[in-house]
This record gives C-alpha cells, structure tokens and sequence, in this order.
C-alpha cells in the first residue's frame, strides 16, 4: 500500500484528498500538514514539514506556493517524490521544481482532472488547423469568488497547449482595455471571471469567420481534482527523479 503525507491537509481540497483516500485500498495517509488546522481521526496533523517523522512514500499538495521551496527542500531531503497540485506558482518556483526533480520524482499539473489533460491533447491537435484557416484564439476561465490567482493556471496550461502547436508564435493578451485598435493575429487572449462558488469553467473558443468552435470543460465537484491527485500519487509512488504530468499518469 502506498503511504501518503498530505500537505495543505486541512484546506478544502485536504478535506476532499483524506476522504477520497479513506475509500481507496491502494494508498492511506500516514501524516498531515497544515499550520492552521488540528489532526485527523486517521491521522496527525502537523504544524510544519520539519516534525513530521513519518516514513512515505509520496507527498500530495494542496497547499499555498508560499509553502513550496519548503515542501520541495523536505521532498529533496528525505527522497520522497511529491505530486504539486498548488497553482499560482511564480516563475523562479517553477523552476526550482524543475530542478529539485534532478534529485526527487516531482510531478506538475496545473489542472489534475483526467478532462483536462484530455483536452489539452485535442486542442494541441486542433489548434494548427485552425490557425491556418484563420481562427482568431480566445480562452475564458470562471471561478469561485475565493480564487487568489489569475487567471488560472489551467487557463495558461491550456495556452500554452495550443501556442506549443503553434509554434509558440502566440502572445498572451489579460487585458485590452487600454488598447484602441485592431485585434493582432498571433494573440491569444486570456479572461478571467470569479464569482459564486464556481469549482472550474474553462472555454477555449476558436472564432473563424462565419462560424465559431469551442471547447469546454466544466469541473462540477472539487472530486474530479483530488481523484486525480491521488491517482497521480499512486503513479509517482517508486518512480525514479524525474519530472512528470498528469499526461505520464494517463498514458
């Protein structure tokens, strides 16, 4: 059986994490982390990475990317391949990702959900005919009301899904309202709308003349994130160092 510390343990997605693995035969949670929360039944919660004297095989993150150089530096340090599904990450955390899975199995998506990760493969066939037939490229994502980051790293993991088809010829455009004037070809622009308790809308709309095709995901429950993740976890479990994706996951 694989063992689990989750990290971010008592936020939402904790919550969602320790009740998808109590009903999975293949993995448990050995330890919690989370500064602001108190244990589980099942297991202990504690206030930082560095009580944690468990022996693991995987981390699973649902945390803050205030909380990533630690998590990465305690992932690094004992050798146990983490599964980073915190978003908003900052350029220079990025790639101490990159470089930390020199040392330790790190696995990266900015969405978990299997929907997603299929989505992005058929933009990424899709996306060069299109452009050829002069589709201008528009993507729109929604949120809850409580979302801290925009737009969403699913929103730019899709973009960037569709620019890599293309060549990365594409800019992202977040903000048009100080521009008076045509809009360029080669931009893809990037909208972001929070309110509500929305879990998840991305469109990813290909507007040609005359006739406009788009594609939609919809995240309805929270769920379709933590089933991801822990499967992820289960994947990651053993691995060598390396850098994978939900894409390595699925394959």
């Amino acid at each position: 059986m694989v063992k689990a510390i989750l990290h971010g343990a008592c936020g939402r997605m904790g919550h969602m994490i320790a009740d998808i693995v109590s009903r999975d035969a293949g993995i448990e949670i050995v330890a919690g982390i989370d500064a602001f929360g108190s244990a589980y039944a099942q297991f202990p919660v504690y206030a930082s990475l560095a009580e944690c004297r468990e022996e693991a095989d995987v981390i699973i993150d649902f945390s803050t990317a205030a909380a990533m150089e630690d998590l990465l530096a305690f992932s690094a340090q004992r050798g146990i391949p983490a599964v980073v599904c915190t978003t908003g990450l900052s350029a220079d955390q990025d790639a101490l990702l990159k470089k930390t899975s020199e040392k330790v199995a790190v696995l990266k998506s900015a969405n978990m959900s299997v929907g997603i990760n299929l989505l992005q493969t058929l933009l990424a066939e899709a996306a060069p005919k299109l452009a050829a037939a002069g589709f201008d490229i528009e993507i729109v994502e929604k949120h809850h009301n409580q979302k801290i980051d925009a737009p969403s790293g699913t929103a730019i993991a899709l973009a960037d899904s569709v620019n890599e088809a293309l060549n990365n010829e594409y800019e992202y455009v977040y903000d048009r309202s100080a521009r008076r004037e045509k809009r360029p070809v080669k931009e893809i622009g990037i909208s972001a709308v929070r309110g509500g308790t929305i879990v998840g809308d991305h469109d990813v709309i290909f507007a040609g003349e005359d006739e406009v095709i788009t594609f939609s995901h919809r995240a309805y429950s929270r769920a379709v994130f933590g089933k991801g993740a822990v499967e992820a976890a289960k994947f990651l479990a053993g691995k060598p160092a390396g850098f994978y994706t939900m894409h390595d996951v699925l394959a």
